[in-house]
């Protein structure tokens, strides 16, 4: 059993705790009020720190690609790649490597974190560095998430961040989104239609009222997080131009993920121009960051 424990950030009145061990995944963020501590995103729970458990966490990293690639087989520059399924009994491979890795921690202080994953070719062929940069100001929490392909071929590429966030009956977010992708009894999306039969353009979106594990397409990077008496702004820089929501029903929280693809993108670029699939060219690098903001 892990007894991780966890870097701590300040500024203000804001903390984070981030567990480099535990998929470099941060453990909470939260403001500290003369009443309690005020959580922004679900506190890890302890059993998942126990058991090194990044699924468990308030938000972890996504890396070499996000959400799911079917049966975890694709084919890619002449490859036919089949990768080891990583989340059982769950019958494709799910949000990369980094979730369930060992992150470095490269430099540390009381306002920021630099964290980095090196990966070596495996059954995911391409080796690549991954970095998070973690900073606290005053007033918000920004994670700078990058990709580099350290190899010597071209690298099918994603990344995102995968935040969880607390749920009541009144939460609620706001944004603009444009497409929404309908999915199959596995969660793997199937035809693109427009995002106002789920959420109206204008409208916030009553997350206790839907039950949702889709891709939103053409959001426009801002979401406004509501519960009763404060808010949370999520803003996004880069390629992240989509949106995976995750709304369990009966659950305590719910997810908004901002992602550089959308589910399955290496097996639907092969017949789609629009998936947000990079191809990564030896020594590039795939940035963005997200920020994430009280509102008074």
């Amino acid at each position: 059993m892990s007894q991780e424990t966890g870097l701590r950030l300040a500024a203000g009145n804001l903390r984070a705790e981030i567990f480099p061990r535990i998929g470099g995944a941060l453990g909470g963020f939260w403001s500290e009020t003369s009443d309690g501590p005020v959580d922004w995103m679900r506190r890890a729970d302890p059993a998942a720190i126990a058991a090194a458990d990044a699924h468990g966490m308030a938000c972890y990293p996504l890396v070499p690609f996000s959400n799911r690639i079917r049966d975890g087989r694709f084919a890619f520059d002449g490859r036919d790649i089949q990768l080891p399924l990583n989340f059982l009994p769950h019958p494709h491979v799910i949000h990369g490597h980094g979730w369930q890795a060992r992150w470095q921690v490269a430099e540390t202080s009381e306002t920021m974190a630099d964290l980095e994953y090196r990966h070596e070719a495996d059954a995911w062929p391409w080796p690549y560095l991954a970095e998070q940069r973690f900073h606290m100001s005053d007033d918000a929490l920004t994670i700078a998430i990058s990709l580099t392909n350290l190899g010597d071929t071209v690298m099918p590429a994603g990344i995102g961040l995968h935040p969880h966030f607390p749920r009541d009956r009144d939460t609620t977010m706001s944004g603009s989104v444009e497409g929404f992708w309908n999915s199959d009894a596995e969660v793997m999306p199937t035809t693109l239609g427009s995002a106002e039969v789920v959420w109206p353009a204008n409208t916030p979106l009553h997350v206790d009222r839907v039950t949702l594990d889709n891709c939103f397409t053409g959001w426009g990077k801002t979401l406004d997080i509501r519960w009763p008496g404060r808010a949370l702004r999520v803003k996004a820089l880069g390629p992240l131009d989509n949106l995976i929501v995750f709304t369990p029903p009966g659950r305590s929280f719910f997810c908004a993920e901002p992602v550089s693809h959308i589910i399955d993108a290496v097996n639907m670029a092969e017949t789609r121009d629009d998936t947000g699939l990079v191809a990564l060219a030896p020594g590039e690098t795939l940035d963005a960051t997200i920020s994430f903001r009280p509102l008074p």
